[in-house]
């Protein structure tokens, strides 16, 4: 054990394949200064100095160095030792470039030591074993030490950090021996990269991202052309990549090159359904019309990733050879190819959600090589499973640390925070003037806005928008903004939700809770007073009281004139009965006036061809111990649109002010126009029911979708306008200074700009649009811009770091409501359970069955009409079905089955039928729900009234049963429960084990911007 006497500085020697696995494989992430959080395995390097010398490693690894410097949480700096006088040491005639960068980074390391006085010990990280002995002990103060024992030295206590370390070194060990025996190839080599670039130049080859269709995944990829390939191709599709040897060692994400095969190999997708076959085989269906076809010549980008997987069972490693060191496991992501790693726990392991990370891939392996990282839980246990969802997309959320936690006020009872003097100096004050008041859903604690709305003394209204005033507490570069951008949203799970921001701003000081006084930033307009056209708009700083906090209900029910609502109401109690009669009026008088302003601004957003599409919103109802009492389904009630409403015309002008400052660098969202042939589903499906929808513009697919209802029975309209959602591509944030202004355009809402404003407390990107208007404020009044502006490139590269943390909260939201429909399933029996059967829709025609919708569960599945023996669907004069020799024929809009004896059934486009839900087991992936066709007959007269009475109580126990049986399991393991609880209760700003109560702003939509509490 080395005594350092004081924390030592860090020296990292060139970059060899160890020592870069190492320190990435550690995940240096853990700032070290005075209050911050325990350490563990994954902070051991704290201060550092990182002085390295040319690093000719993948543009993915420089990525991440290039992040890990700019992350300021980790406290690493680049000394460019080349660059400095004292450093620099010229190059020896006859010396290697790797001896020369050891001797320059050394001879940094010595001059740093003396820079601090001989009072800083130096410790100098490399794998060169010479280097080692020649330096290492000439300079006192100065270690020159392997990572090995660096870590054996310096963390004796980090076991995790050493077994990785071990794993990492032994799986580099294994790949040098093999390379040097391994003489077949069965993998081309990849093309250089001087070649490929000039290659995608020319247009020989294309350059893309690969997609692995994950239920072909031993089959089936596409690349989807990318930067100058799509501008430059004539291909209007994705191209496909058909099996494993075209596809050439590259992964799903890796952004590759492909050269085409000439027309006559082309090969079409197969239309058939597939219940994820891991062997390379077809399903021997014919395939659709023939695409553009392709191989991979070379991956400019490797994408790689943790990834989970499971050890393969006694039984398969017995299978799998002698060799019980090296062991295959498979990842819980379909599209990813088994891994090999080397480990002698595979036995301990085997019922265990384990991480790995990829090393290398060579030519002459049939497999990729992988080391060990850490384990998550054991396989079908809620916790592991979660753990998996959010490593398989990549979100880390720890506690907030100590040091984040000190740059937030503190609010108690004996030390209550206040509006100080010099913010009611700066701002303007609402308390007084205005009646300001929120409507959100039942229970919220995290209150992003408010509304107001008054007439003012020359007869015109002023409409008031007024939102959390989130930058006020969290300054540019704080440890709390920094983490906030990492995270970039919130991240709502099934049954929790992990917050951007600790809940002492969530939930309290940034929340605009009725009562108190609450900083804000406002917009208001004047409008004309009848025809409601806006005069002039305002921004600034406020200081604001919210005088009701309604829930949607009541302020419905006080539109509709209902006014016994009033006993619910909690600001109305304890209120002498001539004020409350005054109060009543003067807010009744408010919601109506604002609904009326919402209608005018919607009429005009509908002219322009806004479009309201389908989604699946829940209302949770909550007891006082925060557990489930009930899950409703939202009813539309019209105070809904009237806040979404305000809250789109808030984003509308801010982001015409916000580009009219900073033409350059501005934050907006954009929705690109969908490729109308991503429509001709929806037009066939349509055409079955004989409806026609024009899909050319906005408008006219909204009018289209508007016409489009079939009065016996309304899930048709509903599935339409799921279908005309899944075309639609995804809204995204962009930097104006890399987007010319023709493509700001937004299709969904029918706006030329928009942005998001209106929730700072759990999305980034409204934190950095405040920013911005606080900036273009300051520029119109001509005062000093307060802090940097992001340049159009950084804010460029935050716009894809925000756009992928959403698209990582959308599947970890999908992955962890499928978990839990399948973990309340699979407890029942599906054969007797009432719950089990239920009416189903065919939304989709395939050649071997059908899709079909579940509106009891909001389910969407698979139901085969030919199962893997061959046999065919039949339904007798009882309607019930049963398996039989035959054959299936497949029609545009209808799907006919013929057994051998001449019986026939056939299954239409929108028929309602019987199906039997139950679960798919799946050791190695996540389960899946598997729905049977038992009738051709409907289990129900479909009815929506039916559907909105059965649905809350079904979807209430599917929740309630889940949950007990966790808590079953839980109190079987109470200490690791307790642990568990308490970590929570760091970082999660919702309490308790059922979490639902987010699940109102959560809609399945790929067009996020009406996928949010309010539509936006």
């Amino acid at each position: 054990m080395l005594n350092m006497g004081h924390c030592p500085i860090y020296a990292i020697g060139h970059y060899s394949d160890a020592v870069g696995w190492a320190f990435n494989a550690a995940a240096l992430t853990s700032p070290s200064k005075p209050g911050t959080q325990k350490k563990h395995s994954k902070d051991f390097l704290n201060e550092g100095c990182l002085a390295r010398g040319t690093i000719s490693k993948p543009i993915t690894t420089y990525n991440k160095l290039r992040n890990l410097l700019k992350d300021a949480r980790h406290d690493c700096i680049l000394f460019a030792n080349e660059f400095q006088q004292c450093c620099y040491l010229p190059r020896e005639r006859g010396e290697s470039m790797e001896k020369w960068q050891t001797r320059s980074i050394y001879n940094a390391a010595v001059w740093y030591y003396h820079h601090c006085q001989d009072k800083m010990p130096i410790v100098m990280v490399t794998e060169d074993e010479e280097a080692i002995q020649q330096y290492g002990s000439e300079t006192e103060g100065v270690f020159v030490i392997s990572f090995k024992n660096y870590l054996d030295n310096f963390w004796p206590d980090l076991k995790a950090a050493r077994e990785l370390c071990d794993s990492i070194l032994q799986s580099r060990r294994e790949r040098e021996n093999e390379s040097q025996e391994s003489h077949g190839k069965e993998y081309p080599e990849h093309l250089p990269l001087e070649v490929l670039e000039a290659g995608i130049k020319s247009g020989r080859y294309i350059q893309g991202i690969l997609n692995v269709n994950k239920h072909r995944a031993q089959i089936e990829a596409f690349v989807r052309l990318q930067g100058a390939s799509s501008k430059d191709s004539e291909l209007v599709s994705d191209i496909l990549i058909h099996g494993m040897k075209a596809r050439n060692r590259s992964i799903h994400g890796d952004v590759v090159v492909v050269e085409l095969l000439p027309k006559n190999e082309w090969k079409g997708r197969t239309a058939a359904l597939c219940e994820n076959d891991s062997d390379d085989k077809t399903s021997g269906e014919s395939p659709s019309e023939p695409m553009p076809t392709g191989r991979v010549v070379g991956i400019l980008q490797k994408n790689w990733r943790d990834y989970v997987v499971t050890f393969p069972s006694k039984e398969e490693v017995q299978s799998q050879g002698k060799n019980a060191q090296k062991i295959l496991v498979t990842p819980w992501d379909y599209r990813i190819p088994k891994i090999r790693i080397s480990t002698q726990q595979a036995e301990a392991l085997q019922d265990f959600r384990v991480v790995v990370r990829l090393d290398s891939w060579e030519s002459t392996s049939v497999y990729p090589n992988g080391h060990f990282v850490r384990v998550l839980g054991r396989i079908r246990d809620l916790e592991g499973e979660i753990a998996t969802i959010l490593v398989e997309n990549s979100i880390s959320v720890v506690p907030f640390s100590e040091a984040q936690m000190c740059e937030v006020p503190v609010n108690t009872p004996k030390n209550p925070w206040k509006v100080s003097p010099e913010e009611e100096q700066e701002r303007k004050d609402l308390r007084k003037s205005h009646l300001v008041f929120s409507i959100d859903p039942k229970g919220c604690e995290d209150v992003d806005d408010t509304l107001s709305v008054r007439t003012l003394h020359n007869g015109n209204l002023e409409l008031g928008v007024h939102i959390a005033d989130v930058t006020h507490f969290v300054a540019p570069n704080s440890y709390i903004d920094i983490e906030a951008r990492t995270r970039a949203t919130t991240y709502y799970l099934a049954d929790r939700r992990y917050d951007m921001l600790p809940s002492v701003l969530s939930a309290d000081l940034c929340s605009l809770l009725g009562g108190v006084d609450r900083y804000a930033v406002s917009v208001m307009w004047e409008l004309d007073k009848t025809s409601y056209e806006i005069k002039k708009v305002w921004y600034g700083r406020t200081i604001i009281r919210s005088a009701y906090k309604l829930f949607y209900e009541a302020a419905q029910e006080l539109l509709d004139g209902n006014f016994s609502i009033v006993d619910d109401i909690p600001e109305f109690r304890d209120v002498d009965e001539k004020s409350r009669q005054a109060k009543l009026e003067e807010l009744v008088w408010a919601i109506g006036k604002l609904t009326d302003i919402a209608r005018h601004v919607r009429a005009k957003r509908d002219g322009c061809g806004a479009l309201e599409l389908e989604g699946v919103e829940v209302r949770v109802q909550l007891d006082e111990k925060k557990n489930i009492h009930d899950l409703i389904p939202k009813q539309p009630l019209e105070v809904h649109e009237t806040v979404a409403e305000c809250m789109i015309l808030a984003n509308h002008w801010v982001a015409k002010k916000i580009w009219e400052s900073f033409p350059h660098q501005a934050l907006l969202r954009q929705h690109p126009p969908p490729h109308q042939e991503f429509f001709s589903e929806l037009r066939e499906c349509a055409k079955a029911k004989g409806f026609f929808i024009d899909t050319r513009s906005n408008k006219t697919l909204a009018d289209s979708l508007d016409n489009a209802n079939d009065p016996n029975d309304p899930i048709v309209n509903r599935l339409l306008r799921s279908m005309a959602t899944q075309a639609m591509s995804n809204a995204l944030y962009f930097s104006t200074g890399s987007c010319p202004e023709e493509e700001f355009h937004h299709y969904g809402l029918a706006l030329d700009k928009y942005t998001h404003f209106t929730s700072p407390i759990r999305r980034y990107s409204d934190i950095v649009v405040h920013r911005l208007l606080m900036a273009a404020i300051s520029k119109d009044k001509k005062m000093e811009i307060k802090g940097n502006l992001f340049s159009n490139k950084d804010l460029e590269e935050l716009c894809r770091h925000i756009n992928n943390r959403n698209r990582a909260a959308q599947h970890s939201q999908k992955q962890s409501t499928e978990l839990f429909q399948c973990m309340y399933f699979k407890d029942k029996e599906p054969e007797t359970e009432e719950r089990c059967i239920s009416d189903g829709v065919i939304y989709s025609i395939r050649t071997n069955g059908v899709l079909v919708f579940i509106p009891r569960f909001g389910i969407k599945g698979a139901a085969y009409l030919k199962n893997k023996d061959g046999l065919v669907i039949s339904c007798g004069p009882d309607s019930r079905s049963e398996w039989k020799p035959g054959s299936l024929q497949r029609f545009q809009n209808k799907i006919t089955s013929t057994t051998t004896d001449g019986e026939s059934v056939t299954f239409h486009l929108f028929d309602h039928v019987t199906v039997r839900i139950s679960v798919q087991a799946s050791r190695c992936h996540s389960d899946t729900i598997r729905l049977e066709i038992i009738s051709n007959k409907p289990y129900k007269i479909p009815n929506t009234e039916l559907f909105h009475q059965s649905s809350p109580l079904l979807k209430s126990e599917l929740v309630k049963e889940v949950t007990k049986s966790v808590e079953e399991a839980q109190l079987a393991q109470e200490v690791k429960v307790n642990i568990i609880q308490e970590e929570y209760q760091e970082y999660c700003q919702t309490k308790g084990r059922s979490l639902y109560t987010l699940l109102e702003e959560i809609k399945d939509l790929a067009l996020l911007d009406v996928s949010n509490s309010y539509g936006i």
